[in-house]
């Protein structure tokens, strides 16, 4: 596995799956502007790698995935610099949106403010049991934004209300019936669940899945029928690739050697 670490960022490779780790963030892991630099500056050098597949997003310690923006240099801001602040933050967010693999979450512990921002920017949000989520940004005196945006469409206007003006957190069971996450596990079993979804997206044809996820992207600003014609000359498109050919053939070869490895007749 191929690693290569900057101060709050590990990105590491193992075949087609690449991991971002946020690091040397507290116990909390709360990203600053540095934290926040840095990850977008991994997922920009993530979206150029054509040989990647998937991605993962973590954070050291089992504590928190991400606890939200660093109030301690939030108290500092005005109103210019705060724009600046929030727009790197939006900047992360969007780079994690367009990146053009599927992006897993890997949640374990608290997910706050930012950082369940930055959660609903993934493409999928696997949770262990003790996770905790919440929107508390009205506590210390400011609105969710940017991505915030993002939670109607997950868990309808009535719960992003209800996280948005209340501030409480919810527990991962009511995260999972929200759909807000996609999974909960156990802690033991995160690890392994994260590494064998991600083994099993990057045994996908990678031109599909960056079709489908484009796709996915795409079709809430279309009408039906647009987002129909434009899938249909997907399709089209994706047989020009041959991963359907080469896909559809290793599928049609197996199920020819389950048949014929079938039960004989008894010979006399």
């Amino acid at each position: 596995m191929e690693t290569t670490e900057s101060r709050f960022v590990n990105l590491g490779r193992d075949g087609g799956v690449a991991t971002v780790e946020l690091i040397d963030s507290g116990p909390l892991n709360i990203v600053g502007t540095a934290a926040i630099t840095a990850l977008t500056n991994a997922f920009r050098s993530i979206n150029q790698d054509s040989g990647v597949r998937v991605v993962v997003l973590r954070a050291a310690g089992e504590k928190a995935f991400i606890g939200g923006a660093d109030i301690k240099e939030m108290v500092t801001l005005d109103r210019v610099s705060a724009q600046a602040f929030i727009r790197r933050l939006a900047g992360l967010c969007e780079s994690i949106r367009q990146c053009p693999v599927p992006v897993i979450a890997r949640i374990a512990g608290w997910c706050l403010g930012g950082g369940l921002e930055i959660a609903a920017c993934c493409d999928l949000r696997i949770a262990e049991s003790g996770a905790r989520f919440g929107m508390p940004e009205v506590a210390v005196g400011i609105p969710s934004v940017i991505h915030s945006a993002l939670l109607p469409a997950l868990v309808g206007a009535s719960r992003t209300t209800w996280l948005l003006l209340t501030g409480e957190t919810i527990d991962a069971d009511t995260a999972a019936s929200w759909a807000l996450v996609h999974e909960v596990v156990a802690p033991a079993a995160l690890d392994l669940r994260i590494a064998a979804l991600a083994t099993k997206l990057a045994g996908f044809g990678p031109q599909a899945l960056r079709q489908q996820k484009r796709l996915l992207a795409k079709w809430p600003d279309m009408t039906v029928p647009a987002a129909i014609e434009d899938s249909i000359e997907q399709f089209g498109l994706a047989f020009q690739t041959g991963e359907p050919q080469q896909h559809m053939q290793a599928f049609l070869s197996r199920k020819g050697r389950k048949a014929g490895s079938g039960p004989q007749a008894p010979e006399e």
